[in-house]
C-alpha cells in the first residue's frame, strides 16, 4: 500500500492513515535518523496501536516507512547520552509494550519493508504477523557489533526463524538479504521494490475478504497455543473452533458451503 500522507503533519515521526475499508497504515517518518525507535517514535506508535485496538471497525494494519531504511532500531547516540540504568529500563519497557501491542491487536499487522531493518527494526518486522519486503531489503540484529546483544529483538526472532539461524544473526550481527530472510521464515514474500505496495495490497484484500471475528480469534489462538504443550494446545484450539462456529459468520459460511454458493457476510 502506498501511504497517503496528504493533510498529515509532515514533521510528525509517524503518519497515520485510515481508509474506508478499515485499513490503517502507520508510516514511520523519521528518514534522517533511519526511523530509529526513540522515545517520541515509540510513543507515537503506542498511541496509534492503542487507537486501533479501540476501533471495532479496523480490519488490518500496515506498518510502512519513509526513506532508505525501514527502521534502524534504537538510536545508539541517544542511548550513549543517557548512561543511566533506569533510563535504559524505561526505554526497553516502552519498546516492549509497543511490540506486545502488535502481538495483542485483534487485527493482522503487515510489515511493508522497503529497506534496511536492523536490531529493534528487525524485531519490529519479526513481531508483525506478516511481512513483505522489497528484494533489496536487508536485515540484521547488529547490536553485538557495539557490545550489546540484541536481547529483546531475540524474542520474536526465535519465534520466526529456526534457533540456529537466529543465533547466527544474534551472535554475528551480520546482515542477511531479503531472499535469505524469506527462506528462513522472517518474511512471507519478497518482490521487486516497484511491486511492494501492490503485493501488500493483495494480502490486505485477501484478509478483508474474511470475517473479522474469525481473523481475530485465529490470531489470538495461534500465538497462545504456540506457548503451550501439545495437549493443552489442542484443547484450547478445539474450544476456539467451537466458539468460532457459534458465530454468525461461520454459520453463514457453513450454510453457503452446503448450498454451493459464496458466503455473504458483513465483516
Amino acid at each position: 500500500m502506498t501511504p497517503d500522507t496528504s493533510g498529515a503533519d509532515q514533521a510528525a515521526p509517524l503518519h497515520v492513515q485510515r481508509d474506508a475499508r478499515g485499513v490503517v497504515t502507520l508510516t514511520l517518518n523519521d528518514p534522517a535518523r533511519f526511523n530509529a525507535l526513540g522515545g517520541e517514535m515509540l510513543a507515537a506508535l503506542q498511541q496509534a496501536l492503542d487507537d486501533v485496538a479501540r476501533d471495532g471497525s479496523a480490519r488490518v494494519v500496515v506498518l510502512a516507512a519513509q526513506g532508505k531504511a525501514f527502521c534502524a532500531g534504537h538510536n545508539l547516540k541517544e542511548m550513549a547520552a543517557h548512561p543511566d540504568l533506569a533510563w535504559y529500563q524505561r526505554l526497553f519497557a516502552q519498546c516492549s509494550r509497543v511490540m506486545l501491542s502488535i502481538h495483542q491487536l485483534p487485527v493482522p499487522v503487515i510489515a511493508q519493508v522497503q529497506g534496511m531493518a536492523t536490531a529493534a527494526g528487525c524485531q519490529l518486522v519479526a513481531q508483525c504477523d506478516l511481512a513483505v519486503a522489497a528484494d533489496h531489503a536487508t536485515f540484521a540484529t547488529s547490536g553485538i557489533h557495539y557490545g550489546l546483544f540484541c536481547a529483546t529483538p531475540s524474542v520474536p526472532l526465535v519465534r520466526n526463524v529456526p534457533a540456529k539461524r537466529a543465533m547466527e544473526m544474534l551472535l554475528t550481527g551480520d546482515f542477511i538479504d531479503a531472499p535469505t530472510a524469506l527462506a528462513q521464515g522472517l518474511l512471507n514474500r519478497v518482490v521487486p521494490a516497484a511491486n511492494l505496495s501492490a503485493e501488500v495490497e493483495q494480502l490486505v484484500q485477501s484478509i478483508l475478504d474474511k470475517p473479522r471475528v474469525a481473523v481475530a480469534m485465529g490470531k489470538a489462538l495461534v500465538y497462545q497455543q504456540r506457548e503451550l504443550g501439545m495437549g493443552a494446545a489442542y484443547q484450547l484450539a478445539g474450544q476456539t473452533m467451537a466458539a468460532n462456529m457459534m458465530d454468525a459468520a461461520a454459520q453463514e459460511g457453513a450454510q453457503a458451503f452446503a448450498e454451493k454458493r459464496r458466503p455473504s457476510w458483513k465483516a
